[in-house]
């Protein structure tokens, strides 16, 4: 039957789907459409052949859903030190899992994070809900754990993880090791863990359940960079440039940072981690408060250095956790933060709105010693931005779009983050910052060159947009490209205002539609632009175009999906949970993608 003669009622594909096919088909040889044939078949077969090798004999998988990358990171560790004991396992990223297929597993392990308010990642949205419906399999001979990676400064502190427990729990499989809900600074606590769940693993797999090689799963692929989170590349600062204006509310920097002799490698799309070192005034200040030698020795891992070395390399000072808070207030009996710690929602909203050298006292702090103070703190994590920049446009370079983190607190004294403060403001041009590549292979440009694609970046999420833009000149790629940027105003804040309007001019930018809430009475966002222009929007999805969203989470990305949704639900005449469908299939297929934080 010819492919145009097919209906969704004779075919397995969605609409979305099936229309999409018919494009790419479309003005192929008859030559062509045979390769095309065959290529999908082998496909098939790949995707087939592990879940065949992981149902013929017990074996462990893997399972893991991130949005930054982290627990990607904790399943590749998992996976290596399983193989290292002869444990068959295979290691697969929820978006790329065949759900059905759970019914056929033995041994399971899930690494999953959380975003904003207890929402599951992204990639594992899929296999969240299916394992929330009556569709979900009994599992009476999966044995599983699960390890969930969060921020407890949150409400929601691990909910995907403890999700994944609940419900797989509930479908009658046994958990083999007690779920670990870790905190950001998770490299501390998970080797135990680890270790404990895969000797339970090793002792309930039955013979023949242990083999020497690892079943690496295609589908997760690992980055080939010598450098990496635990062995950052000591780069140098080439360029910190303000981009904002004098009279802008903000200050944004263009940060340029040197690669050379790394052989570094990233992929638009990417993320650049970065370790930064803490102000040594505000290390000055807490000690002095706390009435503390900064030279006393303390002893971090297996080195002996100075407190105030320890606090200026190994640990968080610019953002407050519920638990520091407790700690403090027991440790130093302070009755107005004892009385806090009563009220939960009150004690983390306290917590978000305060850094270290807010909470702690100039009185009462008699039974602090540095020990005592630093087991109080979580270990300082490594920050991740967008790469601004394509390495085909820039080589050995890497490119930042970062906003300083500048507040007041309540008493009226100015605050700044940790990592924007050391980028920004403290590092010097040609001193040292320590990196890595972060990969983020949920955020990528099409593979054909053809595909259009829309962007929706406001403030700093404009930065993974810059690269893509750098590539697809680089690749003389000819697919359509749309931009929806938004700030507070033109004059001040159009972010590289000069690349965009020369990427217009050229033809490269086909159509840019620009959101300035503060330059008319009523305020207008990313949102109101995309719904303003909702037929050609829709259009260029029936088209085929991808979609992407960079920037805040929990507000900006909600306002823009909702939207997206309205203008599926409105151009394409369907109800509100079709248009919903409409987008799930767009996800699915890699179309809709989100970088968000």
């Amino acid at each position: 039957m010819a492919l145009n003669n097919l209906s969704a009622l004779t075919s397995p594909l969605s609409e979305l789907q099936l229309s999409q096919l018919q494009q790419a088909m479309l003005g192929l040889t008859p030559v062509q459409t045979a390769w095309v044939s065959g290529y999908l078949a082998a496909q098939s077969q790949q995707s087939i052949t592990p879940q065949a090798t992981a149902a013929s004999g017990q074996s462990l998988t893997i399972l893991y859903g991130t949005q930054t990358g982290n627990a990607k990171g904790v399943a590749e560790q998992i996976a290596e030190q399983a193989s290292s004991k002869g444990i068959a396992n295979r290691i697969v990223s929820m978006a790329d899992y065949k759900i059905k297929s759970i019914k056929d597993e033995s041994h399971l392990i899930i690494v999953a994070s959380t975003n904003g308010e207890g929402e599951a990642p992204d990639d594992a949205i899929d296999l969240h809900q299916f394992l929330a419906t009556k569709k979900a399999p009994q599992l009476d001979n999966l044995k599983f754990a699960v390890l969930g990676l969060g921020d407890s400064s949150y409400e929601f502190f691990c909910q995907t993880g403890k999700d994944f427990a609940q419900r797989i729990s509930a479908l009658c499989a046994t958990e083999i090791v007690e779920r670990l809900d870790a905190d950001v600074d998770y490299e501390q606590v998970i080797p135990t863990w680890i270790e404990t769940v895969l000797t339970a693993v090793e002792k309930t797999l039955e013979k023949g359940g242990v083999a020497s090689v690892t079943l690496a799963s295609a589908m997760a692929p690992i980055s080939t960079n010598k450098y990496d989170k635990q062995n950052p590349f000591a780069a140098n600062l080439l360029v910190s440039q303000k981009i904002t204006g004098e009279q802008s509310a903000k200050d944004v920097r263009h940060i340029e940072i040197d690669l050379q002799g790394s052989d570094l490698t990233y992929t638009a799309g990417d993320a650049l981690g970065v370790w930064f070192k803490n102000d040594s005034l505000l290390v000055a200040e807490i000690t002095a408060k706390l009435n503390l030698d900064a030279a006393t020795e303390v002893k971090i891992d297996d080195t002996t250095i100075s407190l105030a070395d320890a606090l200026i390399e190994f640990y968080e000072l610019t953002s407050t956790h519920p638990a520091f808070v407790a700690g403090y207030a027991a440790l130093t009996n302070n009755r107005e933060l004892l009385t806090l710690t009563e009220d939960k929602n009150a004690l983390r909203e306290f917590a978000n709105n305060h850094q270290i050298i807010d909470v702690i006292s100039d009185t009462g702090n008699e039974n602090l010693t540095a020990e005592n103070f630093l087991s109080l703190l979580r270990r300082i994590s490594p920050r991740l931005y967008s790469i601004a920049s394509s390495q085909a446009e820039v080589d050995e370079e890497v490119h930042l779009t970062i906003g300083s983190v500048l507040f007041n607190n309540t008493l009226g004294q100015q605050r700044s983050g940790g990592a924007s403060g050391f980028l920004n403001h403290r590092l010097a041009e040609d001193q040292e910052v320590k990196v890595f590549i972060e990969d983020n292979h949920n955020f990528r440009l099409p593979s054909n060159p053809e595909t259009p694609i829309i962007m929706v970046g406001p403030g700093t999420g404009i930065a993974p947009f810059r690269a893509f833009m750098q590539e697809r000149e680089a690749t003389d790629a000819m697919g359509k490209n749309w931009l929806f940027f938004g700030e507070q105003t033109f004059n001040e804040d159009f972010l590289y205002q000069v690349e965009w309007q020369a990427h217009l001019k050229s033809g490269l930018l086909s159509k840019l539609d620009l959101a300035f809430s503060r330059d008319q009475t009523e305020k207008i966002y990313v949102q109101d632009r995309l719904k303003e222009n909702a037929a050609d929007v829709y259009q260029w999805l029936q088209d085929g175009a991808h979609f992407y969203v960079c920037g805040d989470a929990n507000r900006m990305a909600k306002d823009v999906q909702t939207a997206l949704i309205e203008i599926i639900s409105e151009q394409g005449k369907l109800s509100t949970k079709d248009a919903e469908q409409y987008l799930t299939e767009l996800r699915q297929t890699k179309r809709y993608q989100r970088d968000v934080y």
